[in-house]
């Protein structure tokens, strides 16, 4: 399952209280009929980085009884030493900011594309970082299901807003190899999806705002919207892996479906 952009202690139009919405999130994971193996959360946990924020996300998502992994997104960065507070509580205990693990055969990365991030900027992986993916995927056979999870896309969606990361071809080359490639993230707000070849980039809904469609607005930010149709933008992803397919099946749900 993967839920983004939960921005605990947004306050503002459209919505007046993130922390509430969230909750709603969360109990529409509880209630699924098949519960997922874990949860995949693709940052702006917060909204300030501020500690009472990183710890009310991390209560209610407790409430699922589901390990969750996290990577950060810019709001999550906004501390007097950047990144401190979100990697103390959902960092790994090795120090990692970026990270792998290997569930039923498929095989996770998990990547950091918004340290040192400048305003309207775009995303950035850095040398340091595409090394270590470059070392991590290259024991892997080429039949292992790849998901790859960051907060920024990892394809160059809107640059004009950022939306997109500068040096991402580096990653997606030694993505290229693999038969079965799904790219998830967070940031936009709105569901987008393509595909390049064997990968496959899907782009989640928030759980706190909408943003406007790329272009359609002087700039991003909270696209205020009538309280009646803010669950209706608002929402979960679904990432399921069938056996006998190789490519993960994406669901997406709405908090008022």
């Amino acid at each position: 399952m993967q839920v983004s952009d939960s921005h605990i202690g947004f306050n503002k139009p459209p919505n007046a209280d993130a922390r509430a919405i969230f909750r709603e999130a969360i109990a529409k994971v509880k209630a699924l009929s098949v519960q997922p193996d874990f949860i995949i959360h693709t940052g702006d946990v917060s909204q300030l980085s501020r500690d009472d924020e990183f710890d009310d996300a991390d209560q209610m998502l407790k409430e699922t009884g589901l390990p969750v992994f996290f990577i950060p997104g810019e709001h999550d960065m906004l501390d007097e030493n950047p990144g401190t507070g979100f990697f103390n509580r959902f960092g790994q205990k090795d120090g990692r900011r970026w990270y792998s693990f290997d569930h039923a055969g498929v095989h996770f990365a998990a990547l950091v594309n918004v340290a040192d991030l400048k305003p309207g900027g775009m995303g950035n992986l850095g040398p340091e970082q595409l090394k270590w993916l470059k070392a991590d995927l290259a024991g892997r056979s080429s039949s292992t299901p790849i998901v790859v999870f960051a907060h920024i896309p990892l394809w160059t969606l809107y640059p004009e807003w950022g939306w997109g990361t500068d040096d991402s071809a580096e990653a997606l080359k030694l993505l290229a190899r693999f038969g079965s490639v799904t790219v998830l993230n967070g940031h936009i707000h709105q569901i987008t999806q393509k595909v390049e070849g064997r990968i496959h980039f899907h782009t989640a809904r928030s759980t706190a705002f909408p943003q406007p469609a790329p272009g359609t607005a002087p700039a991003p930010g909270p696209l205020k919207v009538p309280p009646d149709q803010l669950r209706s933008m608002l929402g979960i992803t679904d990432a399921m892996l069938v056996a006998g397919r190789d490519r993960i099946a994406l669901i997406d749900s709405t908090l008022s479906s």
